[in-house]
């Protein structure tokens, strides 16, 4: 055989060689799993009994990925069902046809199932943000330009100017305000949302239930902080009474109906968690001092960085809850109390 004709053989064999690297590199083959397969590969004679060929099934690579895919999805579904099962104790064909007649959700919300269904983040938004950025008298244009739907968070200083929530909400405002409210403490437990974090309350009644002394968080009582929605109407109105809609906010978007409160004394706050309220929210710090921080999304731990923002009494602070975690913890001293809501 002359040396053109065996180069020629050797390079179309190269060409093959790379041919095949490039499908199994497209496939998510790794170079290592690729020499492996190699190594591992059938050699039989070809047709002239001197010359030794590779033989390797063209689907060995698909069928490989089709198991490990099918086997991820058996497997994310195990682990779902088993948190299901444990969540709803559910031990026997009948409790299951019991939680089924009495619940409006198959599957109810948690924090594995927000992190598997939320879309990803554009790490854009993070990538140079190594301080929690800070306005003040922020123009509508400005936030809208720079903030209002970019992900990207900011603490506003002095935002809540001429509003009487200032002097007026407190631990026995609210107390008094669901109590001469009729259904308003019912409906809060049957509709909206109550967070008892790390108290013994199960409702917000038996937050309103506790002693004087408590309330005050007088020195060998209990600390406790708790947070709730409102979805009550007469409630509502009676709130709105006493804050306002956020300045900056864009003349044509629309607020939620919804408000959320925040209470408590010193102490970690919220623990570290996303939420999922399809919306961004703001925050107003009507009484006391409480601190931010806010971690990237794991898709940009490896480009974007913690950020911290302490609130002072008057500030409101804006944030994507679906995409940022976040905790707060609650400086000693006075009572947090912060209001907030959601827009779009």
């Amino acid at each position: 055989m002359s040396s053109s004709v065996k180069k020629n053989r050797e390079n179309k064999l190269v060409k093959k060689f790379r041919d095949l690297h490039l499908e199994a590199t497209k496939r998510g083959v790794s170079a290592d799993e690729v020499a492996r397969i190699f190594r591992q590969a059938k050699f039989s004679s070809n047709n002239t009994g001197s010359n030794k060929g590779i033989r390797v099934n063209k689907h060995t690579l698909s069928k490989k990925w089709k198991y490990i895919y099918l086997g991820l999805i058996a497997l994310m579904f195990a682990i779902v069902l088993g948190s299901f099962i444990q969540a709803n104790e559910i031990y026997s064909f009948q409790d299951a046809l019991d939680y089924f007649r009495g619940s409006r959700c198959v599957i109810e919300n948690n924090g594995f199932m927000v992190e598997i269904a939320r879309p990803p983040l554009n790490c854009d938004v993070c990538r140079d943000l190594y301080t929690f950025p800070v306005e003040k008298e922020i123009s509508q244009e400005r936030f809208l330009e720079k903030y209002a739907y970019t992900s990207i968070p900011v603490l506003i200083k002095d935002a809540t100017k001429n509003w009487t929530a200032m002097s007026t909400f407190s631990y026995h405002f609210f107390k008094e305000l669901y109590s001469n409210t009729n259904g308003s403490l019912k409906l809060v437990e049957e509709e909206c949302q109550f967070f008892p974090y790390k108290t013994e309350f199960e409702t917000l009644a038996d937050a309103f239930n506790i002693s004087e002394a408590r309330a005050r968080f007088e020195p060998g009582e209990r600390n406790w902080y708790i947070g709730w929605s409102n979805c009550h109407p007469l409630v509502s109105s009676i709130l709105r009474q006493h804050y306002q809609r956020p300045y900056f906010l864009p003349n044509d978007s629309e607020s939620s109906s919804l408000d959320w409160i925040f209470m408590g004394g010193s102490g970690r706050g919220a623990y570290i968690h996303l939420d999922y309220v399809q919306r961004p929210s703001w925050q107003a710090q009507i009484v006391g001092k409480k601190t931010w921080s806010l971690l990237p999304v794991p898709e940009c731990e490896h480009i974007c960085h913690e950020i911290n923002a302490t609130m002072e009494t008057g500030d409101i602070i804006v944030v994507d809850t679906n995409q940022w975690y976040h905790s707060t913890y609650i400086h000693p001293g006075e009572i947090s109390i912060t209001i907030g809501s959601e827009y779009d």
